[in-house]
């Protein structure tokens, strides 16, 4: 592909601005490389421009002639409408990127109905500070080429982690959701500290750097969480009163089934574009 890339983004929702946002604090993706659309918010288009100084437009043609790699970034329900929308403007020199939960390669390919790469991508909305986990799983038609320049535009944002396709949904429940899950532990650690006392933006702080240390250990430690978690815990001390109370409620049986919930989640919603598809076709 010819060099400086183009960018389109087919969607303006949270991940595309997540995606956006990292891609131009990089500095290595201006903003006039960076194309947006979607179909029915314009105020949500010009809050973007006016952030991050990007392309917007409802032109369609203009959008897809203009750019060398697409983002699919509407929601899933709205992938089939869109693909349509595009599917004339788009040939095989393009680079067909989708970040659409559940919705697979194959499925993205019968809609364009010919020949054109598309990598399909997990990433989370810690993109907007470089640091998404990001997995990314090759179609049919895409090529090593096509999988580096996926991995060279997501390490803009974080880190990348090429996996066979059917393990995107695990992803998708892992680390797609899993910032939401940390969020919600904070959001009970705070309430915990309010309760004993501590003022809101003295527990915020503590938790977050307590959060912060903890992840780099788990960074830069060759000892596993199981290990790390013993040492911080005393026999008879504090630590051992909070995990037995944590296994009392079952802690880890809840997250392991808050993942597993997402996960199907993600299967799920495969499956209703995947019928969607097939009522389309019917249909003409």
């Amino acid at each position: 592909m010819k060099q400086p890339l183009n960018i389109a983004f087919i969607g303006a929702g949270s991940m595309a601005e997540a995606m956006i946002s990292g891609l131009i604090s990089t500095n290595k993706f201006k903003p006039g490389q960076i194309h947006v659309t979607n179909y029915s918010n314009d105020a949500r288009l010009h809050e973007l421009r006016n952030q991050y100084k990007i392309n917007i437009t409802r032109n369609i043609p203009l959008i897809i002639q203009k750019s060398d790699v697409i983002v699919l970034a509407v929601k899933p329900k709205d992938v089939v409408e869109s693909i349509e929308n595009i599917k004339p403007y788009i040939h095989k020199s393009h680079l067909i990127i989708s970040v659409l939960a559940g919705v697979s390669t194959s499925s993205i390919l019968s809609l364009f109905q010919h020949e054109v790469p598309v990598v399909r991508a997990m990433p989370n909305t810690s993109a907007s500070i470089g640091l998404s986990a990001t997995a990314i799983s090759k179609g049919e038609h895409a090529n090593d080429e096509h999988i580096k320049l996926a991995e060279t535009l997501f390490h803009t944002v974080g880190t990348v982690t090429v996996v066979p396709e059917a393990h995107l949904h695990a992803v998708t429940g892992l680390s797609g959701s899993g910032p939401a899950y940390v969020y919600y532990l904070v959001e009970a650690m705070q309430k915990a500290a309010l309760h004993q006392g501590l003022e809101s933006d003295v527990a915020t702080d503590l938790i977050t750097q307590t959060l912060i240390g903890a992840a780099q250990m788990l960074r830069t430690s060759p000892k596993s969480p199981t290990t790390l978690r013993k040492e911080v815990t005393s026999p008879g001390g504090t630590t051992e009163a909070g995990l037995e109370q944590l296994t009392d409620y079952e802690f880890q049986e809840a997250l392991i089934q808050c993942i597993d919930k997402a996960t199907l989640r993600s299967k799920e919603l495969g499956e209703a574009i995947d019928e969607k598809m097939m009522s389309s076709r019917t249909s003409r």
